[in-house]
């Protein structure tokens, strides 16, 4: 279930909503016509002009003042809007500046790999020159220590490749086109 975060519209509101329906339309226009029955009840038309023009005055002062009320409203809701959209703004740029930390850290990480794999390809070259040679001869627990160190590091260079495969993609799919321009789109009085 959902809540309506929208508040109940105030008195003030629905009169000003209702004055701009076209049923307020007719309903103004069958009354000031009518105004002119109280001819039929002895009153002349100085009279009748008089107490339409007083009636129409007041009315267009109340809704002057409704009117002015929601105008109100509106700006303010617009502002609230506004710091949203401001904090939204950071909120990506924090995690624009994230990703770009992200990336030089595993671009840091893949040189670090790419070190231990030149290491590795040269302990690989050293023990194939030993067994060549038949100079040295290592123990089997060497030789599975050393299969076993070669194995780690081919994991663990898969696995960065796999991070790095990974940050990349969620960099090209969730970075807004906010956090591109950093400029705010609109502007509000």
């Amino acid at each position: 279930m959902t809540k309506n975060l929208k508040p109940k519209p105030t008195t003030s509101e629905k009169i000003t909503n209702w004055v701009g329906t076209p049923f307020s339309i007719c309903v103004h226009t069958v009354a000031f016509l009518g105004i002119y029955s109280l001819y039929f009840y002895g009153l002349g038309f100085d009279e009748i002009n008089l107490i339409l023009t007083t009636v129409v005055s007041l009315e267009a002062i109340y809704l002057a003042l409704l009117i002015q009320m929601s105008v109100n409203r509106q700006a303010q809701s617009l502002q609230d809007v506004q710091e949203d959209i401001e904090e939204i703004s950071e909120d990506v740029e924090e995690i624009a500046e994230d990703v770009e930390g992200l990336e030089k850290n595993v671009d840091e990480i893949q040189e670090d790999v790419e070190d231990l794999g030149q290491d590795m390809d040269k302990i690989s070259k050293e023990v194939v020159e030993m067994n060549e040679d038949d100079e040295v001869t290592m123990s089997s627990t060497q030789q599975k220590t050393l299969e076993n160190i070669e194995l780690t590091l081919k994991h663990i260079i898969n696995e960065i490749d796999a991070i790095k495969q990974n940050v990349a993609g969620q960099t090209k799919h969730k970075q807004p086109e906010a956090a591109q321009d950093k400029k705010p789109r609109w502007k509000i009085f």
